[in-house]
């Protein structure tokens, strides 16, 4: 089942265009890396998949609970995603 989802995995319209990868260039790989098992090499794709993951599954259970501080927490769960995401992209030029 995975090896089919490997197949039909969707080029990247700004790369193709550009020639130049996007901010979320490798993400379809770190899921399906994921999705294997393989977290090492998930994190190698992709490092903000797992953080992001994270802030989504606090979103949602926020959304359902509404936590105290809930919305603080998201906002610095999206610094943190804003900063591993912007890193991996300089390191890509690199």
């Amino acid at each position: 089942m995975i090896i089919d989802i490997e197949r039909y995995m969707l080029p990247c319209p700004v790369k193709q265009v550009t020639g130049l990868p996007c901010p979320g260039c490798g993400m379809q790989r770190a899921i399906i890396e994921l999705v294997k098992g393989n977290i090492i090499d998930s994190i190698i794709s992709y490092p903000a998949l797992i953080p992001l993951i994270i802030m989504f599954c606090f979103l949602i259970l926020h959304l359902k609970f509404e936590f105290k501080y809930g919305a603080t927490i998201l906002k610095y769960f999206f610094i943190i995603n804003a900063i591993i995401i912007s890193i991996n992209y300089i390191f890509e030029f690199i």
